[in-house]
């Protein structure tokens, strides 16, 4: 047995760590948590200062037993959970399990998993931090009140199942209003007038100006009040600059600089993760836990952590670290691309935490073409991590900025009330530009120029007479604002103060998965049940579902990490106005479930011809859905989404059992043909689309649903038949290579066009 116990979280951190440490110390894994609040009851005390009665977690009595029979052997056990407040909590749980063991029990902090900086953290030791523990414990007890209560709550007025989290919530709120925004949004029209111009001579480049100035007044084209309103004041203002001349009044030169963004927190990381690698918050930190663990670089080397702690809202540096970064610019870069001193970088957001650094490379001497044969996705996020760090301690770019007014003149000579402006840009020196560019801003984004410059002007001067090869009106709308991804989402909870950094991937994971929110093309869409949840919770619960209200919390749970309050004072803030706004809605959950009730005009399919009895609109465990309003004398019901459809017959489909006309409904796995005596007659037939298979040619094609609703298609005649296509098939025959069906797709643009499935030729839609 070695003198030395060393736990973690992580079986892949404490092979990378055995390795550092060698032969003297073990390195055990706790894999996670080993204790938490009890699955099957509420588990806090209320009346005794919010008590949590945490219990071990089901499975890992193995890995306590293991522990304590390390820790009976080893001089010292050091303790070497996640540097954060969760670390932190752990930390002492594993510590009350061996305090009746031994009492050298020290606490280590790994920023970084390589050679010298578990050297570093080994040679200082500290001490579990009470109050840090008791910051994560406050912030657990309050999810369990709300989710403990709210939840049940949601069950009674909607459907069994449903949950409510503290952040989650209000982040569906942020969603919500977004959905709202735009359902209300009322575009306004405007023109813009734009031209193309160069010297009469024709031999200089031309270039492109945007009308910019009527009278004295300057246009507003994305404004609230758009200067050109329609098309009648776009063409009349065409047909005034008709035969003029155009002269140069003013020119303006300035250099600008551009300033390095810092390098990444926890936030930013996801942002531009999901901005430029299409990456989910998710999947961006399950991937930046990997690195921060240890990859193997080189085969029979072991692991070695590529990058520092990555849940952090730091942006701050080791000195270490920037000295070698500037020493790696200078050797692979220049002199010129190093500032004079060092950038330094602040947080704006309300509750950064200065605790951490940034994350950033452990080694900046491990570039990302070192590490190629790593799994693609590991070494883009490196990539992108090295990148902006290297970036953030280099000089600023420079870059020319030149503005050309051109005024109009009136085929006599007289100058006008129109006013163009031309803009363009050139790069003097790239700076931090050289190895990081941003997606949304840089100046590189014009594809047309590889040393990235926009709208390079040519040589002009002023009183210089133009000639306008080119001038044409464009109609566009002004939009409402973009529905959130989840980049945006979690760039507003962050500067809103809400949630940490080791909750943001959970946050929009939560509120996707439980279906009240969908992705789709990146976008984030409040579903129905979202948007009803929404709306309940936020005029029951104002006191504790709104923004200013948890982002407050935020900051009370960092006063109790600081020293400054207390656990009870805290938890007392929270729970007195939740437990008023939780009672004033329990005793109306009658009431409330009534008002989710909606009453339809669609008569019911199988009795409202007799008793011209209506559907009604409820919530159930699928969703919304209808049902008879004489239930349950009538148990008639459908799904809401087909609802246009469901209640008209089929003309020509006869039940095969009594001889009744049928009716279009919707199961679990789809659309289908009921018979209108049911429930009397229990016969039904497939829905189809009317075309035959094309395998076959004996069966239909039926429209299905998989039990995760997904659609598919398949033919009536299976299992004999094993047709199956995830797209619409069009029989049609593909004139390339004679396959007798195309099917219908949609590229990301959302044109549909028809594909071969044997040779994948493409044509388009006939109209």
């Amino acid at each position: 047995m070695s003198k030395y116990l060393v736990i973690v979280e992580s079986p892949s951190k404490a092979k990378t760590i055995n390795k550092y440490l060698g032969k003297d110390y073990d390195v055990l894994a706790t894999v996670g948590h080993i204790k938490n609040l009890p699955e099957s009851k509420f588990g806090v005390d209320i009346e005794n200062d919010y008590e949590p009665d945490f219990e071990t977690i089901k499975g890992k009595d193995k890995v306590i037993k293991e522990i304590r029979s390390h820790s009976k052997k080893s001089e010292i056990v050091y303790i070497a959970t996640d540097p954060d407040r969760e670390g932190e909590a752990i930390a002492i749980d594993i510590s009350d399990e061996i305090e009746d063991i031994t009492k050298d029990v020290k606490r280590i902090l790994f920023e970084e998993i390589t050679k010298s900086g578990v050297k570093r953290a080994m040679g200082k030791p500290t001490v579990i931090n009470k109050n840090l523990v008791n910051s994560q414990t406050a912030r657990r007890v309050m999810d369990r009140i709300l989710g403990y209560k709210v939840s049940p709550f949601l069950w009674k007025t909607f459907y069994y199942g449903l949950s409510a989290g503290r952040v989650q919530s209000v982040a569906l709120k942020l969603i919500c209003e977004r959905e709202s925004e735009i359902d209300n949004f009322e575009p306004k029209e405007y023109w813009s007038i734009d031209g193309i111009f160069s010297k009469p001579s024709g031999g200089t480049k031309q270039f492109s100006a945007k009308l910019y100035k009527i009278n004295a007044d300057i246009i507003k084209y994305n404004g609230e009040d758009p200067r050109i309103k329609n098309i009648e004041e776009a063409h009349k203002i065409l047909e005034d600059l008709k035969d003029n001349k155009f002269k140069i009044i003013d020119i303006q030169t300035r250099e600008v600089k551009r300033n390095p963004q810092p390098p990444f927190t926890t936030s930013m990381l996801q942002q531009a993760a999901s901005t430029r690698l299409g990456f989910s918050p998710k999947k961006t930190m399950m991937l930046a836990q990997k690195l921060y663990e240890g990859v193997e670089i080189k085969k029979g080397e072991g692991n070695i952590g590529l990058i520092t702690y990555m849940r952090t809202d730091s942006t701050r540096i080791s000195p270490e670290a920037v000295k070698s970064a500037r020493e790696f610019i200078a050797k692979n870069y220049g002199e010129e691309y190093v500032p004079e001193t060092p950038n330094i970088f602040s947080r704006k957001s309300r509750n950064a935490q200065e605790a951490h650094e940034a994350i950033r490379p452990a080694d900046i001497n491990i570039r990302p073409e070192d590490i190629k044969k790593l799994d693609k996705n590991l070494h883009s996020l490196y990539t992108l991590i090295w990148n902006r760090f290297i970036a953030s301690q280099m000089e600023k770019a420079r870059i020319n900025q030149k503005t050309v007014l051109i005024k109009a003149l009136s085929p006599k000579g007289n100058i006008t009330d129109y006013i163009f402006k031309a803009t363009g840009s050139e790069i003097l020196f790239h700076g931090f530009m050289q190895v990081y560019r941003e997606m949304a801003e840089d100046l590189s984004n014009n594809k047309n120029n590889e040393n990235g410059n926009e709208n390079i002007l040519p040589e002009l001067s002023v009183d210089d007479f133009l000639k306008a090869i080119s001038l044409s009106k464009n109609q566009h709308f002004t939009n409402p604002p973009p529905r959130y991804t989840e980049s945006s989402l979690i760039k507003q909870l962050d500067s809103l103060g809400i949630g940490r950094p080791s909750t943001y991937a959970l946050i929009v994971s939560t509120v996707i998965d439980r279906k009240y929110v969908e992705l789709n093309e990146r976008k984030l869409f409040g579903t129905k049940l979202g948007i009803a949840v929404n709306k309940i919770l936020s005029e029951y619960f104002p006191d504790v579902i709104n923004f200013e209200f948890t982002a407050n919390m935020e900051e009370e749970l960092d006063t109790i990490a600081n020293g400054d309050s207390s656990y009870k004072k805290v938890l007392d803030n929270f729970y007195k106005p939740f437990i008023k706004d939780y009672q004033e809605a329990e005793s109306k959950v009658k009431e409330i479930k009534q008002s989710l009730i909606e009453k339809t005009d669609i008569l019911c399919p199988e009795c409202g011809d007799k008793t011209n009895a209506k559907m009604l609109k409820k919530w159930g465990r699928n969703g919304l859905f209808l049902t008879c309003e004489r239930y349950p004398k009538c148990k008639a019901s459908m799904n809401d989404e087909d609802v246009n459809t469901v209640q008209e017959k089929a003309e020509g489909v006869i039940c095969d059992k009594c001889g009744a006309g049928m009716i279009l409904r919707i199961g679990r796995f789809g659309k289908f043909f009921g018979c209108s005596n049911y429930p009397k007659c229990s016969g039904t037939k497939p829905f189809t689309l009317g075309i035959k298979c094309p395998k076959c040619n004996e069966g239909d094609i039926s429209l299905k649903m998989t039990k995760n609703k997904r659609i598919f298609y398949g033919c009536t005649k299976y299992p004999d038949c094993n047709f199956i296509t995830n797209y619409e098939p069009i029989i049609k025959e593909c004139k390339k290579c004679g396959n007798n069906y195309l099917e219908k797709k949609k590229d990301k643009e959302g044109n549909y066009y028809l594909q071969c499935p044997s040779c994948k030729a493409k044509y388009e839609i006939e109209t």
